[in-house]
């Protein structure tokens, strides 16, 4: 991995049979000498805070944000400011709603902002959570406490409570998109149905914005052979062995890449995780921004830009 990290390639000009053996470029911060509006300005991947990173960046740099940001309740990475291990809700929605800030100001007038989220159930204030050996990705020890308002076994309704702040806080909340997993992992319920879905919600930072919806049509039964896409997505999650869960799934983020933006443009995603963002970007011509607070996952990053690209 080493070797990848010190690895400085130019990934332009932009053509996909460069992308099988280049790399983004590697950093542990912004680098105020970089011409991030030159199209020669290589994809990026940095280790650090989202936030702290983000507020380097110029305004109007990128054309598109596609995220994913950690859960909360779910996993404890370890790290000093880490998000989705906040002791309540309201702290968890507060720093998202500040990260976003940034990517509004760093996001083009005309461009867009996809949000995956999914949803959670109150713990019924149980303290600790067992381990589930089924379920490796589930590795937070402590469980939040019910939010406020709440009852024990409620459905928080996260995903829209998040949708709304954003709002509050300046967004355009244009479409709220559902991801149905066909695939989904079994739970051991038989008070309600099996969650099979989440959300992806579509934001603009102006009333008009960038969408190519002739790049996203959809095959249609009718006369017509396509039509404009709909806001159910069935999609089967990408179970990642090294990163022990599902992944962000590469057929979700595409439709997201093609409706928001055309050859050369620049893509951020500030959770970047495992790098899914990155591997549709580079195919499609797109460049990208990754921020990833985790060592490990920039890790898994490389490798999978490296494999699977």
């Amino acid at each position: 991995m080493e070797a990848l990290i010190k690895r400085e390639i130019s990934i332009n000009p932009l053509s996909i049979q460069d992308y099988a053996s280049n790399l983004p470029r590697y950093s542990r911060e912004v680098l105020v000498t970089d011409n991030f509006r030159d199209q020669s300005f290589d994809s990026l991947i940095i280790i650090g805070d989202a936030l702290e990173n983000l507020k380097k960046f110029p305004d109007e740099l990128f054309q598109c944000c596609i995220t994913s940001p950690p859960y909360w309740g779910l996993r404890d990475y370890g790290i000093p400011h880490q998000i989705g291990a906040e002791a309540n809700l309201e702290d968890y929605i507060n720093k998202l709603v500040l990260v976003f800030r940034e990517v509004k100001r760093t996001l083009s007038s005309d461009g867009t902002f996809w949000l995956n989220i999914g949803d959670a159930y109150t713990s019924g204030n149980r303290t600790w959570r067992d381990e589930d050996k089924k379920n490796p990705a589930r590795a937070m020890a402590y469980r939040p406490p019910t939010p406020k308002g709440l009852k024990p076994k409620d459905l928080i309704g996260l995903p829209w409570k998040l949708a709304f702040a954003l709002q509050s806080d300046g967004w355009y909340l244009r479409s709220d998109i559902i991801w149905y997993k066909p695939n989904c992992q079994p739970e051991s319920v038989k008070d309600r149905p099996t969650r099979a879905h989440e959300y992806l919600f579509l934001f603009s930072k102006s009333e008009k914005y960038k969408y190519n919806y002739n790049e996203v049509m959809e095959p249609s039964k009718s006369i017509k052979s396509l039509r404009n896409r709909r806001s159910v997505w069935a999609i089967n999650t990408e179970p990642f062995r090294e990163a022990h869960y599902a992944s962000f799934p590469k057929d979700l983020v595409k439709p997201c890449i093609l409706a928001g933006t055309k050859d050369g443009d620049l893509v951020l995603d500030p959770f970047l995780g495992s790098g899914t963002v990155g591997i549709v970007c580079l195919p499609l011509n797109r460049r990208f921004v990754g921020i990833e607070l985790k060592q490990e996952y920039v890790d898994i990053a490389f490798k999978r830009l490296r494999d699977e690209v």
